[in-house]
């Protein structure tokens, strides 16, 4: 069975904002399952059941996103199987990187999944986010709602991008095949 979390933080404060992309590529996966995201497991985290595969958002804010994972291992064969969608401020928005192991690059929330895991060794499907504006704190940034109107457009498609990506990635496409055909730097 394939698990993709995506990474978010839970409640209406934080919806939108550009650390919340896991959850809103994960909402729009199920769109076109034609399934909704349900709360399970006295609300920890959120998740739509399909064939093969689930798409969970854990509910426990970012920085313990991993607090959710021993629920789900024992159905994953290997890290294969497992996926993890988030925010990248080393990518320009409009940037989408598929790629598969590495390191948690500063974010929190893929430092836990790792650390529950046990291995960095699984697919991650990162959303382009960029760079606060000097003056800007990252918290205020990432914790931000985008604004420009190019780039709100460029960060909704890259959305969509990502969460056909995800399907395609519970369909059973392969790793170099997603990365051919999605992987992209972003231009703004």
């Amino acid at each position: 069975m394939k698990i993709v979390l995506g990474l978010g933080n839970p409640g209406e404060k934080y919806s939108h904002t550009r650390h919340n992309a896991g959850f809103e590529v994960l909402d729009r996966t199920a769109a076109f399952f034609h399934v909704k995201m349900k709360k399970r497991c006295f609300c920890l985290f959120r998740q739509a059941k399909l064939n093969d595969a689930l798409l969970v958002q854990p509910l426990t804010f970012m920085n313990r996103s991993g607090d959710v994972v021993h629920r789900f291992t024992s159905k994953v064969a290997s890290p294969g199987d497992f996926a993890v969608v988030c925010d990248n401020m080393d990518l320009a928005v409009g940037g989408l990187r598929i790629r598969m192991g590495g390191g948690a690059c500063g974010q929190k929330g893929l430092a836990s999944i790792c650390e529950a895991l046990g291995t960095p060794d699984f697919l991650r499907i990162y959303v382009g986010i960029g760079r606060p504006a000097d003056g800007e704190s990252v918290i205020d940034y990432v914790l931000g709602i985008e604004n420009d109107p190019e780039k709100k457009q460029l960060y909704e498609k890259t959305l969509e991008d990502a969460a056909r990506a995800v399907k395609k990635f519970v369909e059973g496409v392969s790793v170099e095949q997603l990365q051919q055909e999605f992987n992209r730097k972003g231009i703004l």
